[in-house]
């Protein structure tokens, strides 16, 4: 049989300055979460089926990753986290009617198609704010996620915002079956206009709403396409929904992030729990939304605890790509050194090395030692250190000198031990 060493399709391993970059990312991230007031919470990996199910409204049940417990019953592995921290708001947070700010952060798993192309596991890190219908939460919510993408080192983005209630509105006037609505949804979403006028043209609706669906496609751009919303449709509800979207860019007005905003009435969701403004971080370099989100009131209800809510999630990957291919580094705060020596019992290097390593960890610092092989070289070492991320070597020559070398500039500065090291 052979042994297979490689990671199946869709997964990848992350290693190296990667890593480290990413985690460093992750950390800086996490505080922003914190600065505007959220606490932490961990779900499980897997859930029961019925968390993910068809009723939610979440992603379909042939891109979950299934299996069997051993009392029978059905898990997944999370495809998606506002469902599992639905779940566990409903069970550990009382219903006083007061805001609860959560942020997360860890893995989920969609078996996508192969020929799509894309990774069926993701580091994401987002919030939920449960417990506020107010516009001051949806745009809340929307200016921490410009304010996480600045703190990437991301300068050229756009959030755009759309309204899911527009769009139900429509539908529910037109009475167009749950079949017809979701393959009408996919062909707004893809800007499909002939596709969108083939099947709108099938159901003879009135033209008004007629010439309202046949826009949604291109009804995007600034402020000022929510003017021309107003005038697609009569319908009370449409009408609410574009003055919500007024309401909340006033409020964005107010954090000074108007300039990252774009309005989209053809962004429809595939998650169906969406209730009101969905939107997506988008940046060049990334095919993918870096970002997406939106309010989702009835989805507290599935577990037995209503309640309004809105979120975001980011997802690392996406972001990652987008820097790399915008050539933006992230600047890693590497203090680590490398403790380089002989082995000779006779100087008893070992055990200096040892002593400096152990001392400077107990103040703070990344101390890693190495004894250095008689195959190697001092400069496949000084290669090595700059490879993974190393600040700086000391290289102990004996018992008295060591030369300290700078791995960012090249410097050599030789020293006496006994500034590192005091014999015990």
């Amino acid at each position: 049989m052979q042994k297979m060493f490689h990671t199946p399709e869709g997964v990848r391993d992350v290693y190296n300055g990667e890593c480290e970059k990413k985690r460093y990312l992750q950390e800086q991230l996490h505080k922003v979460f914190h600065s505007y007031g959220y606490q932490d919470i961990e779900t499980p990996t897997f859930e029961f089926f019925e968390v993910f199910s068809r009723e939610v409204g979440t992603t379909p049940s042939n891109e979950l990753y299934k299996f069997f417990d051993r009392d029978g019953n059905t898990l997944v592995l999370r495809p998606d986290f506002t469902p599992s921290i639905a779940r566990a708001a409903s069970m550990h947070f009382s219903g006083d009617g007061m805001p609860t700010r959560l942020c997360y952060q860890g893995n989920t798993f969609i078996n996508n198609s192969s020929y799509q192309g894309r990774l069926k596991e993701s580091t994401q890190m987002g919030v939920e704010l449960l417990g506020d219908d107010s516009v001051d939460a949806d745009a809340e919510v929307i200016a921490l996620v410009i304010r996480l993408l600045k703190e990437t080192g991301l300068k050229e983005f756009q959030i755009s915002i759309g309204q899911v209630d527009f769009f139900k509105a429509l539908i529910d006037e037109a009475q167009m079956s749950e079949e017809a609505a979701a393959q009408l949804r996919q062909l707004i979403s893809n800007k499909n206009h002939f596709g969108v006028e083939e099947l709108v043209m099938e159901k003879h609706l009135d033209q008004e709403l007629e010439q309202a669906f046949l826009n949604l496609p291109q009804l995007f751009g600034g402020v000022e396409v929510l003017e021309k919303a107003k005038t697609l449709s009569a319908n009370p509800k449409a009408q609410q929904a574009v003055v919500r979207l007024e309401e909340i860019y006033e409020v964005l007005c107010y954090y000074g992030v108007e300039d990252y905003i774009s309005f989209d009435f053809g962004m429809l969701s595939k998650f169906n729990y969406y209730t009101g403004i969905i939107f997506h971080g988008f940046t060049y370099g990334s095919g993918e939304p870096l970002v997406k989100g939106g309010r989702y009131d009835s989805l507290m209800q599935h577990f037995g605890t209503p309640a309004p809510a809105v979120g975001f999630v980011l997802v690392m990957e996406q972001v990652m790509n987008a820097l790399a291919r915008q050539n933006i580094d992230i600047p890693l705060e590497s203090g680590k050194t490398l403790v380089l020596y002989h082995h000779s019992f006779k100087e008893d290097m070992r055990k200096i090395a040892i002593v400096i390593s152990e001392e400077h960890r107990e103040h703070g610092m990344q101390v890693a030692g190495m004894l250095f092989s008689e195959t190697k070289t001092l400069a496949d070492y000084i290669e090595y250190g700059k490879q993974n991320q190393f600040a700086g070597i000391v290289y102990l020559k004996d018992r008295k000198t060591a030369d300290l070398i700078n791995l960012f500039t090249g410097d050599v500065q030789t020293i006496n031990l006994d500034t590192l090291y005091q014999p015990h």
